[in-house]
């Protein structure tokens, strides 16, 4: 198990942050086996496919090189252009070839880790050249998996190759039968189909590698529990910082709310306890919206709000204490307080047009037991959206 300088044991996944810095160290899982695997198998591949076609070409580029008159042979002029032509024709033929070498081995050494280009990893590093340090990493367990992994390797290259050599050792003796040039021909297929071979036997050590590469990598980034806590501390900042930014937050919707009161049509108080106050208008709103709530201390300053701009404070205590637990500040009122809150908002409309009203129970309006109970919210702020 991983563990730091102090001796405290990395026990903790590393989190999405920790594996995002590696990153941009260039600190990535890769695995050196599964990139040789797949340069191998290609260029085997690649052989098979076209190696034929070289062969031809390279011939009549050593055919046409050692056919040269008199003048060539005493003209130094001459034998170099003949030289530097044959070098540039044997370039163009292997210019494929060394191509797809190097595209497959910028695509294979993505396909553990993905594409990640860090100039940290480029900048050089003082502690590479402390020979301590190359001493350390030379006893280090990932040096032993190295060797280990070197020695399967030739094992399994040579175990693969011997069983080749033994299963087709009748046509490698036949080929001093055949002609030249259709014995070489045979002898490129057998070496090519033997490459190809050999090169599928280092499927097993990249199978077995990349598992183990990305085992590692984890295990080398894992943190302790208490950098996994400093690190939540820093993203969501000290309890302080919190504490200060839940404060502002909430002066700010207390703020806004009192500011929509003098706008509320009527105050529906405990008559100490809670105030909520309400507006409706019939030509814009489907519903009444509660415009502020508050407790104590907040309901004393609604009702001051409200006598100050003349709007109407209505004591229904039980609708008062429904609409405080149930209803949420600029929402609509809940639909099962609707008969109660509209026989209100009736009453106080006829009291503005100077109508006649009817003698309304404030005490006794259609509100469900269930609304009058439920727990209230630990804060007014809860309430404020």
């Amino acid at each position: 198990m991983a563990e730091n300088q102090d001796g405290t044991e990395k026990t903790e996944e590393p989190t999405e942050k920790k594996l995002r810095e590696a990153r941009e160290k260039g600190d990535v899982a890769r695995s050196k086996e599964l990139t040789t695997f797949v340069m191998t198998f290609g260029a085997a591949v690649f052989l098979y496919l076209f190696g034929g076609d070289m062969l031809v070409k390279f011939e009549g580029i050593v055919k046409k090189g050692l056919s040269f008159d008199r003048a060539h042979a005493y003209d130094f002029g001459m034998l170099s252009n003949r030289v530097i032509g044959m070098v540039i024709e044997s370039l163009w033929m292997i210019a494929p070839f060394l191509l797809l070498m190097v595209l497959i081995a910028i695509v294979s050494s993505a396909l553990l880790g993905g594409w990640n280009f860090s100039t940290q990893a480029m900048s050089p590093k003082i502690s590479k050249m402390n020979p301590l340090s190359g001493l350390k990493r030379m006893v280090s367990m990932n040096a032993l998996m190295e060797f280990l992994k070197a020695f399967a390797k030739f094992t399994l290259v040579s175990i693969v190759a011997g069983f080749l050599l033994w299963y087709s050792y009748q046509e490698v003796l036949s080929l001093g039968a055949e002609p030249s040039k259709q014995g070489l021909a045979h002898a490129g297929q057998l070496i090519t189909e033997a490459f190809i071979i050999v090169s599928l036997a280092l499927l097993v050590v990249a199978a077995i590698d990349v598992p183990f590469q990305m085992h590692q990598h984890i295990t080398k980034l894992k943190m302790t529990k208490q950098e996994v806590k400093d690190e939540q501390k820093q993203q969501e900042g000290s309890p302080e910082v919190k504490a200060r930014i839940r404060q502002v937050q909430r002066e700010t919707a207390q703020k806004r709310m009192m500011q929509q009161v003098p706008e509320a049509d009527v105050v529906i108080t405990n008559p100490t306890h809670f105030a909520v106050a309400l507006k409706y208008e019939a030509d814009e709103m489907s519903e009444p919206v509660v415009m502020a709530m508050g407790s104590d201390f907040m309901a004393v300053q609604i009702r001051t709000l409200a006598q100050e701009n003349d709007i109407p404070i209505v004591e229904a205590p039980p609708l008062a204490r429904a609409l405080y637990y149930n209803a949420e500040v600029d929402r609509p009122i809940p639909y099962d307080l609707f008969k109660a809150v509209a026989t209100i908002l009736a009453y106080v409309f006829q009291l503005k047009e100077g109508k006649p009203t009817q003698s309304v129970d404030f005490d006794n309006l259609p509100i469900p037991n269930a609304m009058q109970t439920a727990a209230p919210p630990s804060t007014d702020t809860d309430r404020m959206t």
